[in-house]
């Protein structure tokens, strides 16, 4: 979803935008090259002319429950890209200006109404914190071994009408009904999709930028009052219940953690940077996002 949406818009702005697949494919909008984590392969013609390396793989990580099988591949999907992508660029004799990794909040852990920012020590428990973990440190065994400047975004809720949370948060209105999870007092930390997008524009574009970066909305918002507000803003009528938190670890087990987590992020650092919000309010962001279907 976000790789889509940042092609399109680098594309506007002038760039050439190629991709890498695990499938052939002759109808794909950009051009396309091979790679094979199981067999340790990319196909190198990929990298000819190539100024930079923007990674967003990974398994969904709320695509299917929580089984070994499906953590492994949470995990391998995330650290194996990484560790493939560093094998071929530190070996470049001319090497990309930039290696841009995607990453994400889940590091933090459950903090309850604590404020977070790049500053704060990540999490000790759970399953996301240790493949966020595992995830930054091949992360960081990228920045050691390629010889190219790195940067990496930890992000949180994207909100899209084509994907993600959003679009599951907006079917039930269909059907005059809303839902938060658990006592929904949890913080959720989001951000607009082209927000996001022009986070990862902005690492290309200024070398000041190195380490990691919380991708979120400087104003992160409860569950409760996410789902209130997406009522309303939308004009909606429907009768706001919540999902009980034992009902959701009967049906998800350890995968409701995902919505049960409770994250109050700040996006401090690349503010120091200069970067500006587009979207920083969740009611413009959601009006603008239902506006334009992205």
């Amino acid at each position: 979803m976000v790789g889509s949406r940042l092609s399109q818009i680098l594309t506007e702005q002038g760039y050439q935008v190629i991709h890498l697949s695990r499938r052939k494919n002759k109808n794909n909008t950009y051009p396309t090259f091979l790679w094979d984590t199981d067999k340790n392969f990319i196909d190198e013609r990929v990298f000819d002319q190539v100024s930079y390396v923007i990674n967003l793989a990974g398994a969904g990580i709320a695509d299917a429950l929580w089984t070994k099988t499906r953590k492994k591949l949470i995990i391998d999907s995330r650290v194996q890209t990484t560790a493939l992508l560093t094998s071929y660029l530190s070996k470049m004799k001319n090497p990309p200006k930039a290696f841009i990794s995607a990453a994400a909040i889940g590091i933090y852990g459950n903090r309850g109404d604590e404020i977070l920012t790049e500053a704060s020590s990540v999490g000790t428990k759970g399953f996301l914190v240790k493949s966020c973990k595992q995830w930054e440190t091949a992360i960081h065994e990228a920045d050691k071994e390629n010889n190219t400047r790195t940067v990496a975004f930890r992000i949180g809720i994207v909100l899209s009408t084509r994907g993600g949370a959003l679009a599951k948060m907006l079917l039930p209105l269909k059907f005059f009904a809303a839902s938060y999870f658990g006592s929904g007092q949890q913080w959720y930390s989001w951000i607009h999709i082209d927000d996001l997008c022009r986070m990862f524009i902005m690492a290309m574009e200024d070398d000041r930028m190195k380490g990691f970066y919380n991708a979120t909305s400087p104003n992160p918002i409860t569950n409760k009052e996410m789902t209130k507000q997406m009522v309303k803003t939308l004009g909606k009528r429907a009768l706001v219940l919540p999902a009980p938190e034992s009902t959701l670890r009967l049906g998800m087990g350890e995968m409701a953690d995902v919505v049960l987590n409770s994250n109050r992020i700040l996006p401090e650092k690349i503010a120091k940077v200069g970067f500006r919000f587009e979207y920083p309010d969740f009611p413009e962001a959601l009006k603008d996002l239902v506006a334009r279907k992205i």
